[in-house]
């Protein structure tokens, strides 16, 4: 029995129902209010990621991918080399001038490229699910994380993602990751430090 099925049976057994049906309780269940977020939600997404100190950059095609990349990277003075989800592998890197390998990160790699399963217009925020073809470690251990996304990958609302994820799997990922701009803490006398646990920057490349 996986961690979730544990609690969800204890769940079902405090309930006095079957631990099949949580899932329907729990897509039953009211939802609060929604705010406006207007009709353009891509807009929406890259005003709230700005807002949580992420770089977006906003780019018609997937080819334009690398060269953006690779620009990014320049001006910021930061390695051209990088590692990537294995879907990504294919992106023609070598003419934009970085070396990206396919693999899972590791602590000294300085940048990690990986996608998206969708962004959240609401709060800018980027959600990430784990597994084999998608490992956590590039978007966590880099100093830099790069996440591309395709437009249509853009919903509105946190209850919105949540629905769109247990529509596309049978079963849960192992890790369901939420990036809100760089990692950052206040522990230290208050102070806001930014890639206190994980990246010191994002870059989100929308695509479309």
């Amino acid at each position: 029995m996986s961690a979730r099925e544990n609690i969800l049976a204890r769940i079902a057994q405090a309930r006095g129902s079957a631990a099949e049906d949580i899932d329907g309780v729990i897509r039953r269940h009211q939802r609060g209010p929604i705010p406006p977020l207007g009709d353009n939600l891509v807009e929406r997404f890259i005003a709230q990621a700005t807002r949580l100190a992420s770089d977006v950059a906003h780019v018609a095609t997937l080819t334009e991918v690398p060269a953006t990349i690779a620009c990014y990277l320049r001006e910021r003075d930061l390695p051209l080399c990088a590692v990537c989800w294995p879907n990504l592998a294919p992106y023609d890197w070598r003419a934009a001038g970085i070396d990206v390998e396919a693999r899972a990160a590791r602590g000294g790699d300085p940048v990690g490229i990986t996608g998206a399963f969708l962004g959240i217009a609401e709060t800018g925020t980027l959600m990430l699910l784990s597994g084999p073809t998608t490992p956590a470690t590039v978007s966590l251990l880099p100093e830099t994380h790069i996440a591309v996304i395709e437009h249509e990958r853009i919903v509105a609302t946190m209850e919105q993602a949540w629905d769109r994820l247990r529509a596309a799997r049978a079963k849960m990922p192992r890790a369901v990751n939420f990036i809100s701009g760089p990692s950052r803490t206040a522990d230290i006398e208050q102070t806001v430090t930014l890639g206190a646990h994980g990246p010191y920057r994002v870059l989100i490349i929308v695509v479309g």
